[in-house]
């Protein structure tokens, strides 16, 4: 399963751009319409106003992308995410100019 370092956003019960944001590693389907992070299981789905993966247990809407490496992940905040601890090295990393996608394990 490749899996990516990706910026996620909790977009359900948050202005835009004011829900908890992270960096993290995230594992991808073969087809890369589900994305597993944090134990949940998020779907693509089309058609969202502001949310591009929607999690299948709550129906919670999340925004994924790739980072940005000035760090202007956020499109109408200046809020940085947390990273997550497993995954600083690699964002470290990738601030720096390695890719952030890897095969995993």
């Amino acid at each position: 399963m490749p899996r990516r370092i990706m910026y996620l956003q909790l977009k359900t019960g948050y202005d835009t751009d004011r829900g908890p944001s992270w960096i993290a590693w995230v594992r991808f389907s073969k087809t890369w319409r589900t994305a597993y992070v944090h134990g949940r299981e998020l779907r693509r789905w089309p058609g969202l106003y502001d949310a591009n993966f929607v999690d299948v247990d709550t129906g919670d809407e999340f925004w994924l992308s790739g980072p940005k490496r000035d760090r202007t992940d956020g499109r109408y905040s200046s809020a940085q995410p947390v990273v997550d601890g497993d995954a600083a090295a690699g964002y470290a990393a990738f601030l720096r100019g390695a890719p952030a996608t890897k095969l995993a394990d």
